[in-house]
Order: structure tokens, then C-alpha cells, then sequence
């Protein structure tokens, strides 16, 4: 089965950035579309950024597009999240996430990490 371990998130000040990456485990890692989601207190579980299996396709929620970007390195089963130019209102605990096909839907992942909490104070 596939694994995912996020990790690199923490607390910073608005404007700054930070990494997340996500590490898997490698059977099969190629060939899956990996995702990011975002749950903040209160609120519901919602997409951030995708990418296809081979790393050439991305796509973002209107929230973090320009801001967030998604990359991946299959040679090392991982998959990153950059995030820059960070606001309070995208305090959350960040989930990778891996399926088998392209969607903003998390009903469409099946693998899911254990999160990482990213806190912007202002």
C-alpha cells in the first residue's frame, strides 16, 4: 500500500513562506496524481494544488494560485508544496493526498497522509 508522510510545516509570520513536503512510499508512486488539501479550525476540508503522475500538469484553487506551487520528484517519492507570500487565512492543517485520477474532489484521493499544521500569525 502507499504511504505518505508530510512534513516541513510550522509557524511563521505573514509574508513568509514555507516547504511542505510529502515522502511515499515508492511502489507505484509514478503512476499516481498527487493532491494537497487544507482543513483550517472550523472549517471543511478543501483543495489547494494538484499534479499529474509524470509532474507536467498542475492546477490550484483560486486561493493560493500565484501564491503556492506544486512540483514532484519521482525518482525520490516525493511531492512538495511551496509556500510563499503566506496569509493568516491560510492557517490550516495541510493533507497529501493520492489517487488515481485528476480531481479537486478529495472523495477522488485514496491515500491520504497523517497532515502537517502551517500557523501565519499576522
Amino acid at each position: 500500500q502507499v504511504q505518505l508522510v508530510e512534513s516541513g510545516g510550522g509557524l511563521v509570520q505573514a509574508g513568509g513562506s514555507l516547504r511542505l513536503s510529502c515522502a511515499a512510499s515508492r511502489m507505484f508512486f509514478s503512476r499516481l496524481v498527487m493532491g494537497w488539501f487544507r482543513q483550517a479550525p472550523g472549517k471543511e476540508r478543501e483543495f489547494v494544488a494538484g499534479i499529474n503522475s509524470s509532474g507536467d500538469w498542475t492546477y490550484y484553487s483560486d486561493s493560493v494560485k500565484g501564491r503556492f506551487t506544486i512540483s514532484r520528484n519521482n525518482a525520490k517519492n516525493t511531492v512538495y508544496l511551496q509556500l510563499n507570500s503566506l496569509k493568516p487565512e491560510d492557517t490550516a492543517v495541510y493533507y497529501c493526498a493520492a489517487g488515481n485520477v485528476h480531481s479537486a474532489s478529495y472523495t477522488s484521493y485514496t491515500y491520504w497522509g497523517q497532515g502537517t499544521q502551517v500557523t501565519v500569525s499576522s
